[in-house]
């Protein structure tokens, strides 16, 4: 999901030749919600709304079981403990 246009989402959906759909949210609507709005970046920047690095665990009932992000853009949560909180939800 990301806040680029729709022109973008297209041409990276045709170039990769993707099997499942890029959702657009203009407003970043979705970053908010998930309290992963990365706060380095204030009102007016033009980084403005990009979310920290991170994933969401999405159970099969489509429900967000756990959120994994990390400050900065250059590092990401450590798999291991990904893994492993996935694991512990899932038993």
């Amino acid at each position: 999901m990301t806040y680029d246009s729709l022109e973008v989402l297209d041409t990276f959906h045709f170039e990769n030749q993707l099997q499942f759909p890029l959702l657009h949210d203009p407003d970043a609507k979705h970053v908010n919600a998930y309290g992963v709005r990365d706060p380095d970046y204030s009102f007016g920047h033009s980084a403005y709304g990009v979310p920290q690095a991170g994933m969401l665990f999405v159970s099969a009932q489509g429900l967000v079981r756990d959120k994994f992000a990390v400050p900065g853009y250059r590092d990401r949560p450590p798999l291991d403990e990904v893994y492993a909180a996935i694991a512990e939800r899932t038993r």
